[in-house]
């Protein structure tokens, strides 16, 4: 498979979450994946009757090997495995992976160039590394659920996209890779630590150090970048559909204006902000009196900072998404393409999922001996 990872390999331990969508993004940039999933229960627990299907977006290009590490041939298999590995992927709770036998003293001894990465909500340590949790909590924690959501209501859960992807699978994909080039250079390994309540603190940087230079207000809506702005936000059309506007700057808010037809005066007192609630809502009568796709014919494509807010069934048809194959179709389901683009060594179009299979040719692939791998099917260990 091409990509800028071509010959990196991974082994990722089989979970939900930040951990397999940061195992998506190594393979799709080129990584050998093999995912390793408990044989002695497959699924259990699970509450996402999508996993181990074609709608398991986040399986996508690569192989599942089912083990039975509660057999101590399992687990010496995995780390046979492991001694090969530049990485290996877990997001299970801190001490499951020591539970097993899996810790990093036993794996990085095994393979002591190797990267251990792990991603957990809490972290490795701390007050609250042993407890249970989901991505609201890991936000919640962060401060940055605090600043989301409307002024007359409580904060908004923003899906699961700040806490699991943002600051948990991003953060660990980006991690894993800063110790794969270290460990190229030093030939040493390390554990990373990837935790959602440090990752959704770090996508708000920003935010912090505009509340710091008392430029960000702990209100809710009553902020640049959080709907307090009336050139910042979403607005509801005459067919109930919304638009998105963005114009900050005043050449873009004056493009804005020019466009729309506005000539209240009002309008140009930009930056007052005692004057954001009159211009919300006037801005909400104006966008109330064309349907979306009459403002989309007036303003798409200008300087206006304006896009129509698309569902899910549109995105993938917008022009140009589909210029630029935002979008792909894999044994026909329509998920996100490989992201970001190269020149030089651009990532294929995804594999299909691939549900657990021959252990043993899996098994032969990584270097295996015939013996070992028979051994391994005689104690249905594989």
């Amino acid at each position: 498979m091409p990509g800028p990872l071509q010959g990196v390999k991974v082994i990722e331990m089989v979970g939900i979450g930040p951990c397999p969508f940061a195992a998506m993004m190594l393979a799709d940039m080129g990584a050998e994946v093999l995912r390793i999933e408990r044989k002695s229960a497959p699924g259990e627990g699970n509450p996402y009757p999508t996993l181990g299907t074609k709608y398991d977006v986040m399986a996508r290009g690569r192989r599942t090997l089912a083990l039975d590490l509660k057999q101590a041939a399992g687990r010496e298999a995995l780390l046979q495995l492991a001694a090969q590995a530049d990485v290996l992927l877990e997001g299970f709770r801190p001490g499951v992976m020591e539970r097993l036998g899996l810790g990093p003293d036993i794996l990085l001894g095994r393979n002591p160039g190797m990267v251990m990465g792990r991603v957990t909500g809490w972290g490795q340590y701390g007050p609250l590394a042993y407890a249970a949790g989901h991505d609201i909590n890991y936000v919640a924690l962060s401060g940055m659920l605090h600043a989301m959501g409307r002024k007359d209501g409580p904060p908004a859960p923003p899906l699961n996209l700040v806490g699991d992807f943002g600051g948990g699978g991003m953060l660990l994909a980006f991690g894993v890779l800063c110790a794969v080039l270290e460990a190229r250079q030093s030939g040493q390994g390390q554990v990373v630590d990837a935790a959602m309540t440090d990752g959704a603190a770090l996508l708000g940087s920003m935010v912090y150090g505009l509340r710091a230079h008392e430029m960000w207000s702990d209100r809710r809506e009553a902020n640049l970048l959080d709907g307090g702005a009336p050139f910042y936000d979403t607005y509801a059309c005459s067919d109930g559909k919304f638009v998105a506007i963005g114009a900050i700057e005043p050449q873009f808010y004056s493009q804005l204006l020019v466009l729309a037809g506005v000539d209240d005066p009002a309008f140009e007192k930009q930056w007052r902000e005692s004057r954001w609630p009159e211009l919300k809502e006037k801005f909400a009568a104006l966008f109330a009196t064309r349907t979306r796709d009459e403002w989309c014919s007036l303003l798409e494509g200008s300087d206006a900072c304006f896009a129509p807010v698309l569902d899910m069934a549109e995105a993938p048809r917008h022009p140009h998404n589909a210029a630029r194959g935002t979008f792909v179709e894999v044994d026909g389901v329509t998920q996100p393409a490989p992201a970001p683009r190269f020149s030089r060594t651009p990532a294929a179009v995804p594999e299909a999922v691939v549900p657990a299979e021959d252990g043993a040719a899996i098994l032969a692939d990584w270097g295996l001996g015939r013996a070992a791998i028979e051994a391994l099917r005689e104690g249905q260990v594989i």
